[in-house]
């Protein structure tokens, strides 16, 4: 046993000598297939993101070209530059455009206010509360995503009109206060089921009715939630066009989409500088918007997905 012990010995010293270097060798080959495959999708997403980006950069591009260059120069450089086109977009219509981004803002800004309080105390009182009916409450918000806007648009008409409130934001806002976006109620739902009960409980012991709960224990921690419902509701309300198009008739309440259609005009004459020029201004809010609020916004959608 002694002599088999002698003989093992030295080979076994001797693999582990040469074990560092070919751990170096395949760790070096390792990391060099690793940079090698990051390059490659880092260029990849790049040329994605050059190809869906390009309608954009050749709209900023067309906003500085004469009305003559848009069509016939297909560069993204004009030859001549000018700033003609903002200054005749701003004042083409009938009212200035500043008129009809103050009014995209009211709604926009009014419609993430709602939103935010009216579906937060729908799926805080869906997730939380003990009451008959809950899942039937919660499958009826379900089945509503479902259901297409266009069928029931002629009723809301009738009924606001029977209002009075045709001609004004009142159609635009007040729905938003009333928890009629399903998909957020959803999104709130799942990530208020997720936090802990037990908070609930420690907080009823210290004295909290269900709005102390909501106020001061359930909306702090739904922060990434409610970040991104307030992002797509300024994104939706700020691009909707079919909405006000129908509820406002007066061309002073119109918001910034049914106001860049009135560049379009049907005999041909349509001014397609002046309408790149005031769409890359309307592109502006929603930019820097996003990019003040991403950060939240991919929290908000990894939470929710991880949690629920």
């Amino acid at each position: 046993m002694t002599e088999t012990r002698t003989l093992v010995q030295p080979k076994l010293k001797r693999r582990r000598w040469e074990d560092p270097d070919a751990a170096a060798g395949n760790s070096f080959a390792g990391a060099k297939a690793g940079r090698f495959r990051r390059l490659t999708k880092h260029l990849l997403l790049i040329a994605v993101s050059l190809i869906m980006l390009y309608p954009v950069l050749w709209m900023l591009s067309s906003s500085f070209k004469e009305p003559g260059e848009i069509f016939t120069n297909q560069s993204l450089i004009p030859q001549t530059w000018t700033v003609d086109n903002y200054v005749k977009g701003w004042n083409a219509l009938q009212y200035p455009f500043g008129q009809f981004f103050l009014n995209s803002t009211i709604v926009a800004v009014a419609a993430v206010v709602g939103n935010l309080f009216s579906c937060s105390l729908a799926a805080f009182a869906i997730a939380r509360l003990r009451f008959k009916g809950s899942r039937v409450v919660l499958g009826i918000v379900l089945v509503s995503i479902m259901l297409p806007y266009h069928v029931v648009v002629v009723p809301q008409y009738i009924m606001f009109s029977s209002l009075g409130w045709v001609n004004t934001f009142w159609p635009l806002i007040l729905p938003k206060f009333l928890a009629t976006d399903a998909f957020f109620i959803f999104l709130m739902v799942q990530f208020i089921r997720a936090l802990p009960r037990d908070l609930d409980e420690a907080a009823r012991l210290d004295g909290c009715g269900p709005f102390g709960i909501y106020f001061r224990i359930i909306l702090p921690l739904t922060t990434p939630a409610l970040a991104t419902t307030a992002i797509f509701t300024f994104i939706w309300s700020w691009n909707d066009f079919f909405t006000p198009l129908i509820y406002l008739t007066d061309p002073v309440m119109q918001t910034l989409p049914v106001a860049l259609r009135s560049f379009l005009d049907s005999t041909g004459l349509s001014s397609y500088g002046p309408l790149f020029a005031m769409s890359i201004l309307a592109l502006g809010p929603i930019v820097g918007f996003f990019i003040v609020a991403q950060r939240y916004l991919i929290d908000g959608i990894a939470t929710t997905g991880a949690k629920g």
